[in-house]
């Protein structure tokens, strides 16, 4: 806690997540439950990433005092198939949920070559990197995709039916961290606009609508009845119509657009559902160049081509960055987590 810098404080990662983790607890979270948001919440944070680090809080704490989401939660885990595990949070929180059917999942990927977990009755408020980072790191290829509230404006439409439905990738590498991306499929993050509007920040051109369905570049209007636009026009949209499906659809959860928290004042974390696909490259491969090498020839193409930074290179020099100095935490965080402490 000590090295202040500027209007900042640098904290261990596991201070940090003690700290948080009693937060969780106080308002209402089983200590499984906080332990493992406040993980994730911290690794957020470590990894540069601001609009689902210690940002998102306020917005854990609300959630929970508004009855919307269950903290003790426990998860139940389904022997769905050969290839597939469902997880019914139970009104939880999704990481859990993922934790406790994450072995058999494994088991299944590793058995068959391929396996897919379904989570629905569940609540995501995180960066969607994290939870495939892990596989990668294990050795494995994979895929997430995860639906949100209703958000985003389909191509050619005139409200919010989306969500940002982000998708996240990893794979393993021969030479260094796993290859990790994260984007949403709309033009910019929602927590990101949150921030923006926060600091009372302009957007770009291009972002979102207000209220009336005109152009804005007012993150307040976005948020106070406004909608963001998908990226890429059509291209954005028919990927955030493929996440709707593979996150509602198929898990038996809720559509962006079904997710209705107007007797929950306070609420905020999206009730939705989230699918991951896992594949083991080692699988039947005794006839193929080992994935993770084939891996570093695309990157040293892409260098040679040009390419200066890969994608999730910026989140992991950050991440160096905090393992070497500790965590800078502002201190109008700092101030907002000690509100949080004595509500």
């Amino acid at each position: 806690m000590e090295n202040h810098i500027e209007d900042s404080t640098r904290f261990s990662f596991d201070a940090l997540t003690k700290r948080l983790s009693a937060i969780l607890r106080r308002h209402g979270c089983s200590q499984t439950v906080a332990d493992i948001l406040a993980n994730n919440c911290v690794s957020a944070e470590r990894d540069g990433a601001e609009s689902h680090g210690l940002f998102r809080m306020a917005g854990y704490v609300s959630t929970l005092k508004s009855g919307w989401v269950d903290g003790k939660a426990v998860p139940q885990v389904e022997d769905a198939a050969p290839g597939l595990v469902r997880v019914d949070a139970q009104n939880g929180f999704t990481q859990p949920a993922l934790m406790a059917g994450r072995p058999l999942l494994v088991e299944k990927a590793t058995r068959n070559g391929i396996a897919a977990i379904a989570i629905r009755n569940s609540h995501h408020f995180a960066a969607l990197s994290l939870d495939v980072e892990p596989f990668a790191q294990e050795g494995f290829v994979a895929l997430s995709v995860i639906n949100s509230m209703a958000s985003v404006v389909p191509h050619g439409g005139r409200r919010a039916v989306f969500g940002t439905n982000p998708i996240a990738f990893a794979a393993p590498r021969a030479n260094g961290l796993p290859l990790v991306f994260d984007q949403a499929t709309s033009v910019m993050a929602h927590g990101d606009v949150k921030i923006a509007a926060r600091e009372k920040k302009p957007l770009p051109a291009g972002v979102g609508v207000n209220s009336r369905g005109e152009p804005t570049t007012d993150a307040a209007e976005i948020i106070a009845g406004g909608a963001l636009l998908p990226f890429g026009g059509h291209k954005g949209s028919a990927l955030s119509l493929m996440v709707e499906i593979l996150c509602a659809a198929l898990v038996g959860g809720k559509f962006s657009h079904e997710v209705d928290w107007s007797s929950h004042p306070g609420a905020q974390t999206p009730h939705t559902g989230q699918t991951i696909i896992v594949i083991d490259p080692r699988a039947g491969a005794q006839a193929i160049a080992p994935l993770a090498m084939r891996v570093e020839e695309l990157i040293a193409e892409m260098r040679d081509a040009g390419t200066d930074r890969l994608p999730g290179e910026r989140r992991q020099a950050a991440r160096a960055q905090s393992d070497r100095d500790g965590i800078a935490v502002s201190t109008a965080m700092q101030d907002s987590l000690r509100a949080l402490e004595m509500e």
